[in-house]
């Protein structure tokens, strides 16, 4: 899950971008208005959280300009100010949810966890594929009711790949994805991180099919086939 923070206040920002890390959640973080709506606009996410009074372009316009070009990423609005009739601008603009500052981290979390399900109503919250499970609310993954314990990057990219099983995945939209926008990665790091996967997922359990396929020349899927 890829969640874009737009946020001038650093303190904050920085607070939110650790606290979502800590759940295995790869963020960006804008510390202003400009910044915020290119990366929303030209990046995939999963969540946007963003503050309303922003240096640049505020969030209303940011939402607003979203909306117009049809992309529909769920927002959650963050502000000082909480008066209804705000709220209901910033509703009437697009945003999905608001949350008034300040806040406890937990409930930040918690209306994150139910804007990304909220578009995605078809997707359970367990993701499994050939006897491999994955739940993105207890963080558990299991093969064959074994317990695997993955590191919070693998957990990600795994999660990426469950999403997308069957598809063929290119090192860039994986890095993408499963990396923060300003990461420093290495031209190996989704090999190895791929690598990680396999002793964990697959070379433990010789007698089932290995899941994780690299297709050379494009990228990795997940697939049973």
């Amino acid at each position: 899950m890829r969640i874009l923070v737009v946020e001038d206040e650093h303190k904050i920002a920085n607070s939110i971008k650790k606290g979502l890390e800590q759940e295995s959640y790869a963020v960006d973080v804008a510390y202003d208005g400009t910044d915020g709506y290119d990366l929303a606009a030209s990046e995939d996410y999963d969540v946007i959280i963003l503050d309303l009074m922003l240096p640049g372009i505020d969030g209303w316009e940011i939402c607003r300009r979203l909306r117009e070009s049809n992309n529909h990423t769920p927002v959650l609005m963050l502000t000082a100010r909480g008066q209804l009739e705000e709220k209901l601008k910033g509703f009437r603009l697009g945003a999905d949810d608001y949350l008034t500052k300040p806040f406890a981290f937990l409930e930040l979390l918690a209306r994150v966890k139910a804007l990304n399900r909220r578009p995605k109503n078809t997707i359970s919250t367990i993701l499994s594929t050939g006897g491999l499970t994955l739940d993105t609310n207890t963080f558990e993954v299991k093969r064959d009711r074994i317990i695997i314990n993955l590191s919070r990057k693998e957990f990600a990219l795994l999660e990426y790949l469950l999403r997308h099983q069957g598809k063929i995945l290119t090192k860039d939209q994986i890095i993408g994805n499963v990396w923060n926008y300003d990461a420093d990665i290495l031209p190996n790091t989704v090999e190895v991180y791929i690598g990680y996967l396999r002793n964990k997922i697959d070379k433990p359990f010789k007698k089932k099919k290995e899941l994780i396929q690299t297709i050379r020349g494009f990228g990795y899927k997940i697939s049973t086939r």
